[in-house]
């Protein structure tokens, strides 16, 4: 509740924040969910889940502001515009196919390969570099159980399973974002935030600049915000989780820039031209 310039009591609207339940997540939004960053207008309420459900939810506009992956962008133009800020990329590393025993990226093509979900940007990527395997839908935190297991010959790993894949014994058959790199020279979209087209205007404009404070304030203030961030981290040790964090929450993640803008154009370009959307993806999409 504020006091208006009259004297008036004026109630703080309420913006729902939907984002996964990790570090590099967490580390993003540490200053909105503590009041680090607060505004006199808007109150964030923050909801937790996977990417894939909230890939799922944004198509029927249930949250405000939201994490999406990339892939889902264009089939949310309706309802959602790209957020400038948020974004994770991936400059050289991203996610990565894990086995029992060691294959080679060629070895992958026709393999059970378990995904995070379809909509996920690691799915997207995957089917550009390899078209010919099948996917095995799994939860994110799962995966390497399932390779494990046996149930599936490999996963395609996301989040902090990209660093600890190792301890499970598992191999990494492909690094994608070192391919993207090495092919094109550009950083590789991942994740980014998304805001709904129907709040007003000067509301998106605020929560925008309110979403990329949080980010300043946790890279400026990396100590506190990295405590918070562990919360989240999954028993990972301290540095794992700040290696992860950095890896993911940079300077990209305040703007695109020009480099971020043509990764995430040529995304789209290629998951149209490899018939991974059945429309061309917008022109303003960004």
């Amino acid at each position: 509740m504020i006091i208006g310039d009259y004297g008036f009591v004026m109630n703080k609207r309420d913006i729902t924040v939907a984002h996964s339940p990790d570090s590099d997540d967490a580390f993003m939004f540490y200053a909105l969910a503590k009041g680090k960053v607060a505004s006199r207008t808007l109150q964030f309420r923050h909801r937790l889940s996977d990417i894939e459900t909230l890939n799922r939810q944004a198509m029927e506009e249930q949250w405000d502001v939201t994490a999406v992956s990339f892939h889902a962008l264009p089939y949310l133009t309706e309802r959602y515009k790209l957020m400038p800020c948020g974004g994770s990329l991936g400059d050289g590393y991203g996610p990565i196919i894990v086995s029992r025993e060691k294959l080679s990226p060629v070895a992958l093509r026709g393999k059970r390969i378990a995904v995070p979900g379809k909509l996920t940007t690691s799915y997207l990527v995957m089917k550009i570099y390899e078209p010919d395997f099948e996917e095995v839908v799994v939860p994110f935190d799962t995966i390497m159980d399932a390779v494990q297991e046996r149930s599936v010959d490999a996963g395609l790993l996301i989040h902090e399973g990209q660093l600890t894949y190792g301890n499970s014994g598992l191999h990494c058959a492909l690094d994608l974002g070192q391919w993207w790199k090495e092919r094109f020279g550009l950083p590789l979209p991942l994740g980014a935030n998304a805001i709904r087209r129907a709040l007003p205007q000067p509301v998106q404009e605020e929560a925008t600049a309110l979403l990329r404070e949080s980010i300043r304030y946790a890279l400026e203030h990396r100590a506190e915000a990295m405590a918070y961030a562990l919360e989240f981290a999954r028993d990972m040790p301290t540095d794992l989780a700040d290696r992860f964090v950095g890896m993911y929450v940079n300077d990209y993640s305040l703007d695109y820039g020009t480099q971020g803008r043509q990764a995430i154009q040529l995304l789209f370009r290629l998951g149209y031209e490899n018939g991974l959307y059945s429309e061309k993806p917008p022109e303003d999409l960004l």
